[in-house]
């Protein structure tokens, strides 16, 4: 059956010589995995750009009811990047959030609410008035939200991060740091020192470890650790 449907796209990997599988979070079918023939062909000019990590994507796709690979009929892109894949850092943290992602959501996975902010989230991504530095943490602590488990501030937090330790000023200057993420996730003007930021971005990921049983490390992580050192 056709059904047409937006997507982000995860991952692909390389199928035999010219194919790619790709693995594409549809808003209407949930998380799902397609077969493209021939895209990494000389005569393809160019058709493996769309299905680039987060590539927003408008699709008409065959879903067979249990089928563990579909097919894509038509797919183009519904925004165009402008700097995404022109910059260094923000493909970096496009590679992170697509690993988080396809670790934080399995086959057939269906969350609308989760996809649309996802979608607006890429966008602000690509966008001009993005604050790249805190990004990665902000993306986390929202989609938390839309996944079932988000913290309702910065002691809820590290009570389940950190359960051993029993200390009223533990991290006190990361709380601070963590409760003005949690009111407002994506401000332009929020400054958080590079060893704060690095501590609650590797605390955000135990806090995904603990609720998500499929959550494994993220490799992404060291990439974006390299870039921002460079950055």
């Amino acid at each position: 059956m056709l059904k047409k449907t937006q997507g982000i796209v995860i991952h692909y990997i390389k199928y035999k010589e010219t194919s790619i599988i790709v693995k594409i979070f549809t808003r209407d079918l949930g998380l799902k995995s397609y077969i493209v023939n021939g895209v990494r062909s000389s005569k393809a000019r160019g058709k493996s750009a769309l299905y680039q990590p987060l590539s927003l994507l408008d699709m008409v796709v065959y879903d067979k009811e249990n089928a563990s690979l579909n097919r894509i009929s038509e797919a183009k892109l519904s925004m165009p990047f402008q700097r995404i894949p022109f910059d260094f850092y923000r493909s970096g943290v496009a590679m992170f959030v697509g690993e988080v992602l396809s670790k934080a959501i399995y086959e057939n996975y269906q969350n609308e609410y989760l996809y649309d902010f996802a979608f607006q989230a890429v966008k602000l991504l690509d966008g001009e008035q993005v604050n790249l530095s805190t990004f990665p943490i902000a993306f986390l602590l929202e989609a938390s939200r839309y996944l079932g488990f988000s913290p309702e501030d910065a002691r809820e937090f590290f009570e389940q991060v950190h359960p051993t330790i029993d200390a009223p000023d533990y991290a006190r200057e990361s709380k601070i740091h963590l409760n003005l993420l949690i009111s407002s996730p994506f401000a332009l003007d929020l400054r958080i020192p590079n060893a704060i930021r690095r501590g609650l971005l590797d605390d955000m990921l135990r806090f995904y470890h603990l609720h998500l049983d499929t959550f494994s490390e993220v490799k992404s992580l060291e990439v974006l650790r390299n870039l921002s050192r460079n950055s």
